[in-house]
């Protein structure tokens, strides 16, 4: 089937809608657990469903080098290979390429780089990254785009958006799986002029998705917030609205009341392999001492197998004792909890009552235990 969005309702600027894709539907706002190498660590697919997660995302650029999308091709894709059967989303690599590949030359052309895995030289164009992307074969997959680092300057950040732009164009005219939706990446940094003046570019190549990039690089709060609000504004009302890599529960709050319909990040299975769980009452240190006797389990109204089964005194002994099953709880767990939230703010909009949830939740999170 072919791709859609449906804008069901909004709540100031918080929006309720729901994507269409050929793995089925996904209900928005939406937060996408990582599955950076076709695996979202320590945690299965049934566990994965059982959690509330609807959509997952890889990662272009780690699995063209390994084991390569041909291979994932021939296994019947990536869906396939991972054993995951709901929708997928892909990024471009182009954040990796910037953050992780050595000796980086770009040009207009491509971008040449050697691969942090075994230092051979690599290119990734407009065009091979959407050939790699239709090759796994994600319901979603993403525009190349150039990622300039926090505080970079005028001139880079300029440069970088017009490239962005170009880029975009020849991904989309190199495009032609129709099973599979194209998102652009909007760029600029924090500035708001440059945030603008790309995403009214890309939206008039009509795309079907929006995505913002550049975000959570560096830059504080305040000033993502800042320059966030503006930028989701530029974007086309019905068409889905994308925060790349933005994933603390405050920020996904503050963020879908600028009209943020969607978010990825790895905190949730980062932090849970570093003993973190998140809760309403903000997160939890599993190693500290004081949950060595504490019978409670991490949130008494979750119905997750971790909250149900087991104590936060277990949950310390296994980090304690450095025993593998304490970074798949906490994992767990954690991605429950996106998902609760998520599906909170979902039914906060639909009542029309988000700006209380939000201002409640908020005042909940505070400091780590």
């Amino acid at each position: 089937m072919s791709f859609r969005f449906d804008l069901l309702k909004t709540d100031g600027a918080a929006r309720l809608g729901r994507l269409h894709t050929a793995h089925g539907p996904v209900e928005t706002p939406v937060f996408m657990a990582v599955g950076t190498q076709a695996s979202v660590k320590g945690l299965t697919p049934e566990q994965l469903e059982a959690a509330g997660v609807q959509m997952v995302l890889g990662n272009t650029y780690h699995l063209a080098l390994r084991p390569g999308s041909e291979l994932i091709a021939e296994q019947g894709g990536l869906h396939r290979f991972m054993g995951w059967p709901r929708p997928i989303l892909t990024d471009s690599g182009g954040y990796q390429v910037f953050s992780l590949a050595a000796n980086l030359k770009i040009d207009d052309r491509a971008a040449v780089f050697r691969s942090h895995i075994d230092g051979a030289l690599l290119e990734l164009s407009p065009e091979s990254a959407v050939r790699i992307q239709e090759e796994l074969g994600a319901d979603i997959a993403m525009c190349l785009d150039e990622c300039p680092a926090h505080g970079a300057t005028a001139d880079k950040l300029r440069e970088a958006v017009r490239r962005t732009i170009h880029w975009a164009e020849r991904c989309r005219a190199a495009h032609h799986r129709p099973d599979q939706a194209l998102f652009a990446i909007v760029q600029g940094g924090t500035d708001v002029d440059l945030r603008r003046r790309c995403a009214h570019a890309l939206a008039a190549l009509d795309f079907p998705g929006y995505a913002l990039g550049g975000f959570s690089v560096g830059e504080t709060p305040h000033q993502m917030l800042a320059a966030l609000e503006p930028s989701a504004a530029c974007l086309p009302e019905h068409k889905p609205r994308y925060l790349m890599g933005v994933g603390r529960p405050e920020d996904i709050l503050l963020a879908v009341a600028r009209g943020i319909d969607m978010f990825d990040c790895v905190l949730p299975t980062r932090n849970g392999r570093n003993a973190m769980a998140f809760t309403a009452q903000g997160p939890l240190k599993l190693r500290n001492a004081c949950h060595k006797r504490d019978s409670a389990p991490l949130e008494s109204d979750c119905a997750c197998p971790t909250c149900r089964q087991f104590s936060r005194a277990y949950l310390h002994h296994l980090f304690l004792a450095d025993e593998m099953l304490g970074p798949t709880l906490l994992s767990l767990h954690n991605v429950a909890f996106y998902s609760r939230l998520l599906s909170a703010i979902r039914q906060a909009i639909a009542a029309g009552t988000f700006a209380d949830f939000c201002a409640v939740s908020l005042a909940r999170m505070g400091g780590e235990i």
